[in-house]
């Protein structure tokens, strides 16, 4: 076709676009358009207008404009309308604007005065585009910010707080120590003992929703979990029944096998207690990529996962509730039923996990949650540890702490169970001790969070004096990030405070075996 040919169609299609009537141009504009009267009242509105509320055109004449808007007295809608009539230019805004049938879209509007000839304002013109997408993902960037900012303070109480405990768990292992099962405070001493696991289970949860958990991840059959754990939780909650539609021939995914239980029985109790009088549960699993959720979430690592489903015939809830269900502490039942951590726990867990997890609920429609999690590209195998008893009387620990209470009551512990024991009330002191003695000391029980030069530091500077060192981490916070990267560095092993006299025996025992049987 020739220039001149082109030309010409372009000509004709530009005259046939000015002879369109002005009706027709409104008609067919690329943005909702709506004429007001100075009641407020819509005298006319084109298709997109109607396509973006679900509302005919019938139905929409007459309405008062501020309806529209998404709040229960239409506030916004009125806000707006006297800010256009205080003024003579364009008034733009951004507004949930309420759809037929009750859902939300989000719309940029701009409203401008129609005037008579007299210059009285007779009502006004109102521009809207819909831009839903554009305030969603707004949204869930706020949303991460947020949750990554509670997550460091939940964090960082959870750490604190559990030195506080170890001091206390081991002042009472070592009074226990010295009491008879007869005394008369023997079982207020058990109970101080059942009162620090109890404390300690709290910032585990903590730990989780930070992110900070004690992952120790290895390939699993989700499968597996998935069945073992809901029939475990059949058996205690009768008026519960569960159905499984478990995909077969599901890939491994890589995970921390007793943090994706916690996750499971947290998603199993959120919907039993959506069900006080009993129903039904659904549980589901199916292969997934990252192209089924690329729309749920603004970043995404590429690759395959796994989908876990759980779906309940319970209350459901309403969208307020839903925004804040992973929030800590947030909880919907009364006091003294529940921390409002489960789900918090969740949440971190899975995202710890390199995971995605996301609720859909109604009001007295149930909900589901749905949890992604990225398949592993490793065979699941059964690692079989064992560990003999060492000889304690001949090793000698550098125990590393900050704290003084962790320091003293540690001292005392190790001294309890036979072993020599040198101290470092930081890693720049542990550092001096160990090029001084690294010959005499066998083990290094040593704190990662330490100002000036902190556990993964030391750690550092004291493999380059001995390659071989042997080294337990100790830590408030659990193993996960930093602790981890320290670990991959070759640390033999890690203990989270608080700890008993007895795991922290076992540990040592296990470490030290494990050097001598390498030796």
């Amino acid at each position: 076709m020739g220039r001149e040919s082109i030309k010409g169609k372009q000509t004709e299609a530009l005259i046939q676009d000015h002879e369109k009537s002005p009706r027709d141009l409104f008609e067919e504009a690329p943005m909702a358009y709506f004429t007001v009267g100075a009641d407020r009242a819509i005298k006319d509105c084109n298709r997109m207008a109607q396509q973006l509320v679900g509302y005919t055109a019938e139905a929409l004449i007459g309405k008062d404009i501020a309806e529209l808007i998404g709040d229960s007295q239409g506030e916004k809608g009125v806000e707006i309308w006297k800010r256009l009539l205080s003024g003579n230019g364009v008034v733009h805004s951004e507004v949930p604007l309420v759809r037929q049938g009750g859902s939300v879209v989000w719309g940029s509007v701009a409203l401008s005065q129609i005037k008579d000839k007299k210059g009285k304002t007779v009502g006004c013109r109102c521009m809207m585009c819909d831009i839903t997408d554009h305030v969603t993902h707004e949204s869930q960037l706020q949303q991460a910010a947020k949750m990554e900012a509670v997550g460091t303070l939940a964090g960082g109480i959870a750490h604190d707080f559990n030195n506080l405990l170890m001091g206390i768990q081991g002042n009472v292992s070592l009074i226990l120590m010295d009491t008879d099962a007869a005394h008369p405070h023997y079982q207020r001493l058990k109970n101080i003992e059942k009162q620090v696991e109890s404390g300690a289970r709290l910032t585990s949860n903590l730990l989780g929703y930070a992110r900070k958990g004690r992952y120790e991840v290895t390939p699993m059959d989700l499968n597996g979990l998935a069945l073992e754990v809901s029939y475990t939780f059949e058996r205690t909650r009768r008026e519960i029944t569960i159905r499984r539609e478990l995909a077969p021939g599901l890939p491994p995914v890589e995970a921390d096998r007793g943090q994706i239980a916690q996750v499971l029985l947290n998603l199993f109790v959120n919907a039993s207690d959506a069900m006080p009088n009993g129903g039904n549960i659904l549980l589901g699993t199916e292969n997934a990529t990252y192209q089924d959720i690329k729309g749920k979430v603004f970043a995404l690592t590429p690759g395959d996962y796994v989908l876990l489903r759980v779906t309940d015939t319970g209350i459901g809830m309403d969208q307020n509730t839903m925004e804040r269900i992973f929030d800590p502490f947030f909880t919907t039942k009364e006091m003294g039923r529940g921390t409002g951590l489960g789900l918090a726990s969740a949440y971190g867990i899975v995202k710890g996990h390199r995971g995605h997890i996301f609720v859909d609920s109604q009001k007295e429609g149930g909900t589901t949650f749905s949890v992604y999690l990225p398949v592993s590209p490793k065979q699941i195998h059964q690692a079989v540890a064992t560990a003999g008893e060492a000889g304690k009387w001949a090793h000698t620990v550098l125990l590393v702490d900050d704290e003084k209470i962790v320091l003293e009551v540690g001292r005392e512990l190790l001294e309890a169970m036979g072993y020599r024991v040198i101290s470092a009330a930081d890693g720049k002191e542990a550092v001096a001790i160990y090029e001084r003695r690294w010959n005499d000391i066998d083990i290094v029980l040593l704190d990662m969070v330490m100002p000036h030069v902190g556990g993964g530091e030391a750690y550092d500077r004291m493999k380059e004096i001995n390659p071989k060192i042997k080294v337990i981490l100790s830590t408030g916070y659990s193993v996960d990030g930093q602790a981890a990267e320290i670990l991959q560095r070759g640390c033999d092993a890690f203990i989270q405070k608080p700890f008993s006299l007895e795991e922290l025996s076992k540990k040592l025992t296990e470490t030290l075996d494990h050097k001598e049987a390498r030796a």
